[in-house]
């Protein structure tokens, strides 16, 4: 097999071949068919995030076809298309997997961190932290719906359903996605950019949102929350003054950049700010089912496996409109 490789952190990757992995109990291989690039794994390349293990192969937005079993794992599973998301395993026994809170384990896995992930030809994944896709799109459409698609359902859900006017701050592969479903829903989105990010606001409107600007700007009336994906901890205080009494900033990044002072006015009124973390094996089920039903445009642009690092590159500039994918 080949695979791209972080033997340090702000290191390039590296391209190696590599002995076929195979599965152990209750574990399974897939070929990699599609592995969308996820700002987290830009985290975990440039040192932002500690790591376990070293080197580690990142990504876990992967679409692949079973081509392995280990012991006790269903056959029936043999030959099927499946996704490989951010969460590759719990304890199972901790106060928060007991709780059905497993997205806060005490020990978790993390798929791309912990474990190997999917910027490579194969990879051998947890059975029972798979999940079968049932969507039409191909697995290059289909491979960013496993994070970006994920992280962003969790994130609308704690947004509130009471959420009709959202706001949604950085508007790359998470939030592309969540606008559609949001605009499904009959709420009204309120995109929020880059400064001058004409493109972007551009793109943001083409898939239902009903103003967009820079993430300065007011919007057009009080928002009842927003959800901040940029990983930039200066946009806090702005989505706060966005939001009306009462109103939630949900921050849906792993990794933001320091949260600088701010007067304590705008969190009163019953303001809340919340993070989420993570996602639970739920989330994957009713996402997923909802995106077979509601098929999403899924902007994406395709990278050879052995260009991770140019793809790694473009998201670190903001290039890219949509999800970087990386194809076998």
């Amino acid at each position: 097999m080949q695979a791209m490789a972080l033997h340090q952190p702000r290191q390039p990757l590296r391209l190696e071949e590599r002995p076929d992995p195979h599965p152990g109990p209750g574990e399974l291989r897939l070929r990699v068919l599609a592995c969308a690039v996820c700002r987290t794994d830009l985290h975990i390349v440039d040192g932002e995030l500690p790591l376990p293990k070293l080197p580690i192969v990142p990504g876990h937005e992967i679409v692949g076809i079973v081509d392995e079993l280990g012991a006790g794992v269903d056959t029936a599973l043999l030959g099927q298309r499946m996704g490989v998301p951010w969460l590759g395993h719990t304890c199972g026994h901790c106060a928060y997997c007991r709780l059905a809170r497993e997205n806060l384990c005490d020990t978790p896995v993390f798929t791309g961190h912990g474990r190997d992930g999917g910027f490579a030809t194969h990879v051998v994944a947890d059975a029972s932290f798979c999940f079968p896709l049932e969507t039409t799109q191909d697995a290059v459409h289909a491979a960013p719906l496993m994070c970006a698609g994920l992280i962003g359902w969790r994130s609308l859900r704690m947004a509130g359903d009471d959420a009709m006017d959202l706001g949604l701050y950085g508007f790359g592969a998470a939030a592309h996605l969540i606008a559609q479903v949001a605009a499904h829903q009959g709420r009204r989105v309120y995109a929020f950019t880059r400064e001058g990010d004409v493109q972007a606001q551009d793109f943001a409107r083409s898939l239902g949102a009903v103003w967009a600007g820079g993430s300065r700007k007011a919007p057009p009336q009080a928002l009842d929350a927003a959800i901040i994906f940029a990983p930039v901890g200066e946009l806090v205080p702005l989505a706060l003054r966005a939001v009306r009494k009462g109103g939630r900033v949900v921050c849906g990044g792993i990794h933001m950049s320091d949260i600088p002072p701010m007067p304590y006015r705008l969190l009163w009124e019953e303001r809340q700010l919340v993070s989420v973390a993570n996602l639970t094996r739920s989330d994957a089920t009713e996402f997923l089912a909802f995106a077979a039903r509601m098929p999403l445009h899924v902007e994406t642009s395709t990278y050879p496996l052995a260009r991770a690092n140019d793809a790694l590159a473009d998201l670190r500039s903001g290039r890219l409109q949509g999800a970087a994918v990386l194809v076998p």
